[in-house]
């Protein structure tokens, strides 16, 4: 039997280079301050819903909930395998929380249509909230399994999966459909294909028309370009709220009970050193001298 699978992903900012310049005066990412990656996770969760059309068939659907500029993430998932890329961008929704993001991430879902799985990361880098796909699951209707580590069978009405904790495993079985949140030990992401992207390097969406006709001499018109993608399935799909039926009530800052004050960074500075025998008499004076000044 074939699956369908939805793939949720997000573009985040790199939190490895995060600055004074990270956030906005009302709360929000200041993403054009910093660089943008695919987020960890989501490619362990697009690896396994690409192994269960490698060894089941079905499509591989991936959407992505950002500014037009994420459309280079679903560009990446088209390189990796994905069939289909959907991108939904509306300016109303900037600034929505994890609450706010998963309703119009369901909106979005509901309408793709039938599926049979839905995968996301256990969380994005950029929050480390882990909320984002247990409240799509909740708001869809669907069980889910969080913490998927592998796959452990798959078939028309069940799926049965091993999860992992810091502490063990756990093996659990679960009806179909269902969502699945995915850790970074499930699986090693397979690197983009260089026949796909060959075969997709012209997959945009229409706000990137401008930045492709100044490079490529083949079109003299966002019309000409939009048809030759239109025919190859190049384009993707953009979807505004409106199109998914969003209560914009429920979006944006507006929308969202969540607030951040300020985030810090720190930078650890060495002050002194203390060096420690390597016998358990050091050892022994390392432990006390920690517990007294509680970091144990």
């Amino acid at each position: 039997m074939a699956y369908n699978s939805v793939v949720l992903v997000k573009q985040v900012p790199d939190t490895a280079n995060i600055t004074g310049q990270a956030m906005k005066e009302d709360g929000t990412v200041n993403r054009a301050a910093l660089p943008a990656i695919f987020n960890p996770e989501d490619l362990n969760a697009l690896e396994m819903a690409l192994q269960v059309k490698d060894r089941h068939g079905g499509q591989v659907t991936v959407l992505t909930m950002g500014p037009p500029r994420a459309a280079e993430v679903l560009r990446d998932a088209l390189y990796r395998g994905a069939d289909r890329a959907i991108l939904l961008t509306d300016r109303k929704t900037a600034g929505s929380d994890t609450l706010a993001t998963s309703y119009v991430l369901k909106c979005a879902v509901e309408r793709i249509g039938e599926y049979d799985l839905v995968f996301c990361g256990r969380q994005a880098i950029d929050g480390d909230t882990a909320q984002v796909g247990p409240q799509v699951a909740e708001k869809l209707g669907l069980p889910q399994i969080t913490y998927a580590e592998s796959i452990v069978s798959l078939d028309a009405t069940e799926i049965v999966v091993q999860r992992a904790f810091p502490l063990g495993k756990e093996t659990v079985r679960c009806t179909l459909p269902c969502l699945l949140t995915v850790v970074a030990s499930a699986n090693v992401p397979r690197p983009p294909s260089i026949r796909r992207m060959m075969a997709h390097k012209l997959a945009a969406i229409p706000q990137e028309y401008g930045a492709i006709l100044e490079r490529w001499d083949e079109f003299e018109t966002e019309e000409a370009l939009d048809s030759y993608l239109a025919q190859r399935d190049l384009r993707i799909p953009v979807w505004s709220g409106a199109e998914i039926d969003v209560d914009y009530e429920r979006v944006g800052l507006n929308g969202s009970p969540t607030k951040v004050l300020n985030v810090n960074y720190v930078v650890l500075g060495g002050t002194e050193s203390h060096e420690i025998s390597p016998t358990p008499e050091g050892i022994r004076e390392l432990v006390q001298e920690l517990v007294k000044d509680y970091t144990l």
